[in-house]
């Protein structure tokens, strides 16, 4: 029996996806990994023994994007005629997005090897990125004469600004990983043997906070990405009031006046 095109495994409040076919590099099409990666999300929300999601590739690769072996394939979904195609995408890749977006954790792309295409963006889906010093990233969609359908280009404006989200898509370039961390694609590039290391130490931190703190905090840098001021500020204070009853924020107050560590139970 084959094993499955993701794997997770949780432990420290720190769940860990993997992206597993590693002898085709983990593409999302021409297997079940977008339905696999789908349901693999939806536990992890549901969990609330998991405050922090790291997200990664096995093998050399992070993410190789489309299958475009599939796409030449005139029986394939993308030789479909036009209606049928754009249902597919949204059937299909475009439910992977909403499902990264609507997470309340936070979200840890540990990028081991090439992300391209799909794969790119499915790092700009994450909150953070740390990168190996193997990793690249390719928006290379319209090398192929295609576009991003699965909302590449809305995170890749919001995390990059215009100007160079302009350069990478218009470019179709590949990035290796100095020029990424310059371009501020992710926070930091390290030694590839320690990027799993370094991915957990960055999550651990997370884990440590108030559960359901970390939640809300999530919520709360959503609503300020499509909110004007006034309605945000309403939304932050009635999140705050709720912290305010939780049993953690009250643990949190008594660690500070009394000296100690905390010790959060997630009420």
């Amino acid at each position: 029996m084959s094993e499955p095109h993701v794997l997770l495994d949780i432990s420290d409040r720190i769940a860990t996806v993997t992206l597993n076919d590693p002898e085709r590099r983990n593409p999302i099409t021409g297997n079940d990994m977008i339905a696999s990666l789908l349901d693999t999300f939806a536990k992890v929300q549901a969990d609330p023994q998991v405050s922090v999601m790291i997200l990664t590739g096995a093998g050399t690769a992070f993410c190789a994007g489309g299958d475009i072996k599939e796409m030449n394939d005139p029986d394939s979904v993308f030789r479909k005629e036009p209606l049928t195609a754009a249902q597919s995408y949204v059937d299909g890749v475009q439910r992977l997005p909403l499902a990264l977006y609507n997470l309340d954790i936070p979200t840890i792309a540990a990028v081991n090897g090439a992300a391209v295409g799909a794969g790119c963006d499915l790092t700009m889906m994450c909150d953070m990125r740390v990168a190996s010093e193997k990793a690249k990233f390719g928006e290379v969609f319209l090398n192929l004469g295609i576009i991003p359908g699965d909302a590449g280009s809305w995170f890749m404006l919001r995390r990059l600004g215009h100007q160079k989200a302009a350069d990478l898509t218009f470019s179709g370039r590949m990035v290796e990983a100095k020029e990424a961390l310059e371009l501020g694609m992710v926070l930091e590039v390290v030694p590839h043997d320690a990027l799993m290391e370094r991915a957990r130490e960055r999550a651990a931190m997370i884990a440590a906070k108030p559960p359901r703190a970390v939640r809300v905090a999530k919520r709360l840098m959503r609503n300020a990405e499509r909110m004007d001021l006034p309605d945000f500020l309403n939304s932050a204070a009635a999140y705050q009031a709720l912290m305010h009853q939780t049993e953690d924020h009250h643990e949190a107050i008594a660690a500070f006046i009394e000296k100690r560590k905390p010790h959060f139970t997630g009420r």
